[in-house]
């Protein structure tokens, strides 16, 4: 695999969400964290990270610079939410959803980010409405490219005649990687028997899903088959998935500046158990890409219920495989990395 390249790895500190709510890592110990490992470029969301949120003050401020001097990392990017359904009775009008993305691009600026996470749901009237904004600000705002959602999809077609026609320099994309699932992901099916499924429902929404099996006509199937809620659940997941072929970014790649490294389990073996990095990352590389993989560690919601979660493992091991695909001549030592300081978990 041709490895010269200048992609770079990082971490959202979404991966970290279960131990930051339990108080088991502060917002420092994701920096230092993120750090001993490498992934030098950080993503925060500032609603779910940042006391204070959307006015934390001056000190927060000069805090945050202080961690990103002192332990060697950049704020690659923030995550915006849009909440669209904020006021009883109505939708959002665009100038207030334009608004309430200005204050996030403020944020963003503030912290010292390259790029903006604009999620799924915003709409591409927004998008357009901001663009002149985050210009002036020189932000990239990112359309989050999120499963079930793909290239060719109907919403996303539409954000690509606003960036098309537009040509701004602040408009992109930003891929979740959970857009690339080829497995289903045996963390969300064992909880699913868990939690009271059925051994041959599960078992069927596993084979049709990696069959590439027709996925959408699950829900009725398990109706019919008197399915209790949380195998309608699995039918419901079997059909939100996507396992597009990483190629199709190729086509885009000029609009792509930032990647959201979805990953779920990373095995013993020191791979993706649902998501083929190895095919994603060479497409990466033929494409030119060179932003950050950021890290998005999403397994924790689906083992919590009899594992304690360790998201700093789990990520140290993502980061691990990426430095194998990648090519780097530096191995982490988790061990010593740990030794050192990396976590107080």
């Amino acid at each position: 695999m041709n490895t010269a390249h200048q992609i770079k790895r990082g971490v959202s500190f979404y991966s970290y969400q279960e131990e930051y709510f339990l108080r088991k890592m502060s917002l420092e110990d994701c920096v230092r964290e993120a750090a001993a490992i490498g992934a030098f470029g950080v993503e925060i969301i500032p609603e779910q990270s940042i006391t204070g949120y959307p006015n934390p003050g001056e000190d927060f401020y000069r805090q945050w610079n202080g961690w990103m001097e002192k332990y060697g990392t950049t704020t690659v990017a923030t995550d915006l939410f849009i909440d669209t359904k904020r006021y009883p009775g109505r939708t959002m009008t665009t100038e207030e959803a334009a608004e309430s993305v200005r204050r996030d691009l403020d944020i963003a600026k503030r912290l010292g980010a390259r790029h903006v996470r604009a999620i799924i749901n915003t709409p591409p009237e927004v998008m357009e409405a901001c663009a002149s904004y985050a210009e002036a600000l020189d932000l990239k705002l990112l359309l989050e490219v999120h499963a079930p959602f793909h290239y060719e999809h109907p919403w996303i077609l539409r954000h690509l005649e606003v960036m098309h026609r537009l040509q701004s320099p602040a408009l992109g994309f930003m891929p979740d990687m959970g857009t690339f699932v080829e497995r289903f992901p045996r963390v969300m099916s064992e909880r699913a028997l868990r939690d009271g499924a059925r051994p041959h429902l599960v078992e069927l929404a596993v084979e049709t899903y990696n069959n590439h099996g027709d996925v959408h006509g699950l829900m009725d199937t398990f109706n019919y088959m008197g399915a209790n809620p949380v195998e309608l659940g699995v039918a419901r997941i079997a059909t939100f998935m996507t396992a597009q072929d990483p190629r199709s970014m190729l086509e885009h790649m000029p609009y792509i500046h930032h990647i959201q490294a979805k990953f779920y389990e990373m095995t013993d073996e020191g791979v993706e158990y649902s998501i083929p990095y190895e095919k994603i990352i060479p497409v990466l590389i033929e494409g030119g890409y060179d932003g950050y993989l950021s890290s998005e560690y999403e397994g924790n919601r689906h083992i919590q219920d009899i594992y304690e979660v360790d998201s700093v493992d789990q990520v140290r091991r993502q980061h691990l495989m990426f430095e194998r695909l990648l090519g780097e001549d530096r191995t982490i030592d988790v061990a010593a990395a740990a030794a050192a300081g990396g976590s107080n978990v």
